[in-house]
Parts: structure tokens; C-alpha cells; sequence
């Protein structure tokens, strides 16, 4: 770095202020012990970039909006999920802060090359088991190792928050998480050397009235090749683009899995409530329609379209006539 050099003029000022006696030397000090100076560690030196950590800490938290309805409906209680923290720390820090025993699964993240970890806090871990298992989401006792039946139950809750993970990253990276392994105890998982940087995504998760802390561990050699992707322009434009048109498309897939019940009005008939109470087994019902009247096909609760009864090989059935709602289909598909 080049030092400032004063001219001749500058030197002979400084000289003149010097004689004079006009300078505060306090001043001069206190301005001097004011300049913010930051500390810097040669032997932990930042991987990620502040704009790599702000779209890092974008992408958790579309992640963790999802994670809060999934499971909010999983397990069947209030859910609140926010990003506590996105920082890079060393590896052998991030597993020294554990507690022990924990519940970490190891992660594939295809196709970076090498393992990730996600670590959840054993109080949350039980009062989820408990919920799904059909508890209030109680704790009972201390922290201890997972049953067989108890790893199952929480692998399932992993495997979940995957698919959510896959599809928040899938803004900016597309990657595929797969659950490896689980382990109880943190010192038993080396994905990295312990000096190695890592970056660490921690969530605060509360679940009815227990709450704990979700932790992403991710190698800076495993994110390497894609570091370049990683910044908040990219992630602003790609989640921008054609979002009406993908909400659309995702919601119509969506709906068109949901199972909603048919049924057939075959007539009816006005009865007061002492004949009803007099109906016995053999009683014949007579109906206000005749047998050649087209049948009401519900949707649900709703008359939607109008039919023939019959039988195809052997079974009742009825052959749909006209669509029963205002305006064509064509119209109803476009609406």
C-alpha cells in the first residue's frame, strides 16, 4: 500500500501548528483510539461473503416458512420455525457446542461431493416422537439414545424436512439430499478435518410448548463448486421469475391428487318427523321422481352434473348426461 505523501506547503503548516502550540494532542489520540478496528483470525479465515451468507440465510427462511406448515400438519400442533443464525465456523466449534447425546443424521448432498449433517435438539426430537406416536408432545426424563422404533419415527420427520430443503436450495442450486445415517453421538461424525470452515445454519423451532434449535452443517469444500451461484442478485431473479405462472402449474397439480366423495341423488321426498320415527325395517320409501328422471351427481356437497342410472358388469352405476353448473365447461376449466 502506497503512503500518503504531504507536499511542501502541507509540511511547513504542520510546522507553523507545531511551534504555535495550536494542536490538542488529546484530540489527536482520542480520534485515534475511536477507529473501529476488526480483529482478524489468520487461522479461521472467512470462506463465504457477506452476499453468499444473506442468499444462504434467503434460502433457509423460504425453508423454514415451509417447514413450519409441514409440520404444523405432521404433527398436529402449533409450529413456529425462524432462522436464528447463518455464520462459518470451524468444525471441531460446531461439534464441541452439542450436547450428547443429540440426534444427527448425515446427509448426501448429490452431486456436490461429501456429507452434510442436520443435528436436532433431543428435547424437540422427543416431543415430536411423542406427538406423532399420539402424545400431547410431552418430555419424560432425560436426553437418552433413540430407540429402533423411535429412529424410524424421526427419520421419517427427516426425510420430510429434505424434500422441503431440496426445494427452497432448488431457487438458486439444484441439489438432492439423502439421509445416510444417524448418529446419537457428535464426535463419531467426521465429515471434515476439525479446523476445517463450515457453515452453519441454525433454526429455532418451537413445537406446542417445547422449543430447540435445527442445525445445517455444511463443509465450505462440499459448497465450493457451487459458490458462485450463491449470491442474493441470483436468488432475487430466479424467485421472481414466471412465479405467478409456477404458483399456477403447482397448484393445479396439486389439486388434482385431492380424493373428494361422488355420490348419486336418486330423489326425495318430504316426510314429517313422527312417520320417521314409525320407519321399520322392510318400510318402502316413495320418491318424488320416476324412474326414467335423470339422477343429481354431488360433488362433495355441491350438484354437479346430471346423470342415467344403470348397471355395468353387475355393479350400479349411472352415465353423466349434462354438467349441472352455470356456463360451459370450457368456461369453468378457464375460471
Amino acid at each position: 500500500m502506497t503512503p500518503d505523501v504531504l507536499s511542501q506547503s502541507e509540511i511547513d503548516s504542520l510546522l507553523d501548528i507545531l511551534t504555535s502550540g495550536d494542536v490538542d494532542f488529546e484530540e489527536i489520540s482520542q480520534a485515534s483510539s475511536e477507529k473501529n478496528i476488526k480483529g482478524y483470525d489468520f487461522r479461521r479465515p472467512d470462506k463465504f461473503s457477506k452476499d453468499q451468507l444473506r442468499a444462504i440465510q434467503m434460502i433457509h427462511e423460504s425453508f423454514s416458512r415451509q417447514l413450519t406448515t409441514s409440520l404444523s400438519t405432521m404433527v398436529r400442533s402449533i409450529v413456529t420455525c425462524e432462522v436464528a443464525s447463518v455464520d462459518q465456523v470451524a468444525y471441531e466449534e460446531f461439534v464441541r457446542s452439542m450436547v450428547q447425546p443429540t440426534v444427527m443424521g448425515v446427509l448426501e448432498m448429490y452431486p456436490l461431493e461429501g456429507n452434510a449433517v442436520i443435528d436436532m435438539n433431543p428435547s424437540l426430537v422427543f416431543s415430536i416422537i411423542d406427538r406423532l406416536l399420539g402424545g400431547k408432545g410431552e418430555i419424560f426424563g432425560k436426553p437418552r439414545d433413540l430407540t429402533d422404533i423411535e429412529s424410524t419415527v424421526i427419520e421419517r420427520v427427516f426425510m420430510k424436512m429434505l424434500e422441503i430443503l431440496e426445494d427452497s436450495w432448488s431457487t438458486v442450486v439444484d441439489v438432492r439430499f439423502r439421509f445416510e445415517s444417524m448418529e446419537s453421538n457428535p464426535f463419531f461424525v467426521q465429515i471434515c478435518p476439525g479446523t476445517d470452515m463450515v457453515l452453519l445454519v441454525t433454526l429455532k423451532v418451537s413445537v406446542g410448548d417445547v422449543e430447540g434449535m435445527v442445525s445445517l452443517c455444511i463443509p465450505y469444500f462440499v459448497m465450493e463448486p457451487v459458490m458462485d451461484k450463491l449470491s442474493s442478485q441470483i436468488w432475487f431473479a430466479s424467485t421472481g421469475k414466471n412465479k405467478e405462472q409456477d404458483s399456477r402449474s403447482f397448484l393445479v397439480s396439486s389439486m388434482g391428487t385431492v380424493r373428494v366423495p361422488l355420490s348419486l341423488e336418486l330423489g326425495d321426498t318430504v316426510l314429517s318427523l313422527s312417520d320417521i320415527m314409525r320407519l321399520q325395517v322392510g318400510d318402502v320409501i316413495r320418491l318424488d321422481s320416476a324412474t326414467d328422471d335423470p339422477v343429481k351427481i354431488r360433488v362433495g356437497s355441491r350438484v354437479k352434473f346430471t346423470g342415467r342410472p344403470g348397471t355395468v358388469d353387475g355393479r350400479y352405476s349411472a352415465e353423466v348426461l349434462d354438467v349441472a353448473w352455470d356456463g360451459s365447461l370450457e368456461e369453468y376449466e378457464e375460471g
